[in-house]
């Protein structure tokens, strides 16, 4: 009896390393199938787990609270478990070279729990090799077991959209692949398990992993072109979703929107390719200018902002700015590698003064992750200009009587309103006296 069949029996036990935005829906659907064990490092988010509290908003409080799923920081629970699912966040480090510290640190601690018969699949993002060249040696060292004789590894790369309510784990292809025909098929099935419309096998660990980093490359170059145009056309005078409204009604145009490109993947990933090719002696030329254009979209929304103030006749030095949305994509709690940050930081360089809000993000977490203060949106008040950086719902819903409460008291031509992704009405702004602006 392979793996898999011990499995599906319950004879043996699935775990998921990392219990994030990608590993908790992991864990919640495998559970319905099989029995799984969750580890993660931090006591408290385990600790809110136990209380039913879905810290990532991925599947709810009721799915936690009725999973039959175990959670632990305990990493000798791993040993009760033969197939391991690593899905732990692979940052950059402030050079943009890959930080490797997560994935060096969960397969040390997989490592020194790895029994005899294990199969470990990796799904955080790394360049191609990665998980060959570092992942199987830390294994190998605190297992003292050899890979291909004693245990098996595979990749399978993670596919979930934070705050996506459509596309989720049971609806996307998963990509997957094995050191050998034999753990490829045992990580197929597996998957099949959770996954409705099906795995493709990839014919190696580094065509798979490969074929995850320019998912988010591609996606990354199609925004940085978008963003591209909106500042050559910003110095046009063109608005540039007009433009992308027009330009859409042909049947192949790509729709991509300018924006802040942050978060974990698509903010992060075209390093990791940009680091590998630089190995093999290739300097990246496309993708890090992609790269280049969207990390400075912050310091130009920023820039705009100020040019905005002058024009309304404020004095910058004196100045007070709100901020609505913090997390790095709409509706999604995630707050890793926003580029809201960067609008913050470009702002404090001219001395304004900033209150910044987020419907959807912790405030401990922002506490700890960025050193600041969010407040709650009845503490906007007295603006002379208020940035919508993330377009959540609650933004989207809110009407311009409701906006014209943000500013001070009498002002009415000089309201400044930045829209970074455009998810106001522009001509109803207009007409309601805002200097509105948006990309």
């Amino acid at each position: 009896m392979n793996l898999y069949n011990k499995i599906i029996n319950r004879e043996e036990k699935i775990s998921i390393i990392g219990l994030g935005y990608v590993g908790m829906p992991l864990a919640i659907a495998f559970a319905e199938k099989v029995d799984v064990i969750g580890f993660d490092v931090n006591k408290e988010k385990v600790a809110m787990y136990h209380k039913g509290i879905d810290m990532t908003g991925e599947v709810g409080d009721e799915a936690i609270k009725n999973t039959t799923a175990v959670f632990c920081c305990d990493e000798e629970r791993l040993k009760d478990a033969k197939l391991h699912i690593v899905a732990v966040p692979t940052p950059t480090n402030e050079d943009k070279t890959p930080d490797l510290r997560p994935v060096i640190g969960a397969s040390k601690t997989l490592g020194r729990n790895l029994t005899e018969g294990s199969i470990v699949v990796y799904e955080s993002t790394v360049y191609p090799g990665l998980t060959e060249e570092v992942c199987i040696p830390i294994l190998e060292e605190e297992s003292g077991l050899k890979c291909g004789v004693d245990f098996k590894i595979g990749y399978s790369p993670e596919r979930i959209n934070p705050g996506d309510k459509v596309h989720r784990l049971q609806n996307i292809v998963k990509v997957v692949s094995g050191m050998d025909e034999e753990s490829l098929d045992i990580i197929a099935k597996v998957y099949e398990l959770v996954v409705e419309v099906g795995v493709h096998r990839a014919e190696s660990i580094k065509v798979a992993e490969a074929s995850k980093i320019i998912e988010n490359s591609q996606r990354d170059l199609n925004i940085a072109f978008m963003n591209e145009i909106a500042m050559i056309f910003d110095r046009m005078g063109i608005d540039t979703q007009s433009v992308i409204a027009a330009a859409n009604t042909k049947w192949n145009f790509l729709l991509f929107e300018p924006g802040l490109v942050g978060g974990h993947c698509i903010g992060v990933d075209p390093y990791y390719l940009v680091h590998q090719a630089e190995r093999f002696g290739h300097e990246s030329k496309v993708i890090a200018a992609g790269r280049k254009v969207n990390d400075g979209m912050g310091k130009f929304v920023a820039e705009k902002t100020i040019k905005k103030l002058i024009k309304a006749g404020k004095n910058v030095s004196k100045a007070k700015i709100g901020i609505l949305g913090l997390t790095f994509k709409a509706n999604c709690p995630d707050i890793r590698n926003t580029k809201v940050i960067d609008i913050i930081n470009e702002l404090n360089e001219y001395g304004v003064e900033i209150k910044v809000t987020d419907c959807m993000a912790d405030k401990e977490e922002v506490r700890e992750e960025y050193g600041m203060e969010l407040v709650d949106i009845e503490e906007i008040k007295d603006v002379d200009a208020i940035i919508v950086a993330v377009g959540h719902n609650q933004y989207k819903d809110l009407n311009f009587d409701r906006y014209r409460e943000f500013f001070r008291v009498n002002s009415e031509e000089d309201r400044v309103l930045v829209d970074v992704k455009g998810i106001l009405n522009k001509k109803e702004a207009e007409q309601y006296g805002y200097m509105y602006w948006r990309l």
